[in-house]
């Protein structure tokens, strides 16, 4: 998932993300694909009264394997050219490095780290899982380094940066630890890698029956707001809509190549080119085509492996 977040096109000089103000004191930092090092995935910036709180910290990839926090290092840069006020918090999304793997550079700054309480649970054993038999040491003691949220919650909580009121709302899909964050005042949700924009997702830690709901409360309940996504540039109700489509179409093809007996390749061989049609034009559909499909297949199969939350 890191290495895909930059590989869309040749890179060049330029800043690992590009500061796009949402709204009055609320900025999202895009991934620049055009960067020799572009973030891993987006991030939030929420200036209140009294403090900022973070949406995601991230790293880049690099060809040989090892992580580089330098883009987080940029977005704290960043945040002091935008106000003198202190980085209270940081919001992970969920537990996927790009997402959480720089959480150290604004906790050793003073900030508290929070997330949803799987987060806890997975930052650091699910991150090297990911990895497999593949993980070098560098990467595992990288990995094993991260810093943990220290505050957790189960289904929602609030925080105040003053007058400035910030919703952290937990919403099941994308791995089962996930949040979102949201801005009344600013009309702007975060939403994590529950929505990517005109993009395939990444579903290795997915179940996509509940993100489908997910989704559709989000679209019912947060109509005329801007959507951060985890990837991708910021959206409207229809873009959550229209990545909401994708997923259901995915997994009702997937359920009616299994009802006819279709396996492995054979399954995908039929489904792929029906995605095509529609999806054809969405960033990363070449990479991550067959993996959605095969993860959904042993979703739906009951063979997929997910993370197991602790019982509360």
């Amino acid at each position: 998932m890191l290495s895909l977040a930059g590989a869309s096109c040749t890179r060049a000089v330029g800043p690992p993300f590009v500061l796009k103000e949402i709204g009055p004191g609320v900025w999202a930092a895009i991934s620049n694909p055009k960067s020799r090092t572009p973030a891993g995935a987006n991030m939030g910036i929420i200036i209140g009264d009294d403090g900022v709180a973070v949406v995601d910290t991230t790293v880049s990839f690099g060809a040989d394997g090892a992580f580089n926090t330098e883009p987080t290092r940029q977005l704290l840069t960043a945040i002091r050219t935008l106000t003198k006020l202190p980085v209270r918090y940081v919001i992970n999304t969920h537990h996927h490095l790009d997402h959480a793997g720089a959480n150290t550079v604004l906790a050793d700054s003073g900030a508290i780290v929070i997330a949803q309480r799987n987060v806890r649970d997975w930052i650091r054993s699910e991150n090297v899982h990911a990895f497999g038999a593949d993980v070098t040491p560098a990467q595992r003691t990288f990995i094993e380094a991260l810093a943990p949220p220290v505050m957790t919650y189960s289904r929602e909580m609030e925080l105040y940066l003053g007058s400035r009121e910030v919703r952290v709302r937990s919403l099941p899909g994308h791995t089962g630890g996930d949040s979102v964050v949201m801005v009344p005042d600013a009309r702007t949700v975060f939403t994590g890698d529950l929505f990517w924009h005109n993009s395939l997702p990444n579903l290795v830690d997915a179940s996509t029956k509940p993100w489908i709901d997910s989704l559709d409360a989000l679209a019912q309940h947060e109509a005329g707001t801007t959507f951060v996504p985890g990837h991708g540039e910021t959206g409207r109700v229809e873009d959550v809509a229209s990545f909401r489509d994708y997923l259901a179409t995915l997994r009702s093809l997937v359920e009616n190549a299994q009802a006819s007996g279709k396996p492995g390749d054979a399954l995908a061989d039929l489904v792929v080119p029906r995605l095509r049609e529609k999806f054809r034009n969405w960033e990363y559909f070449d990479n991550l085509v067959k993996p959605n499909i095969q993860d959904v297949a042993a979703e739906i199969s009951g063979t997929k492996r997910v993370p197991q939350a602790r019982a509360e």
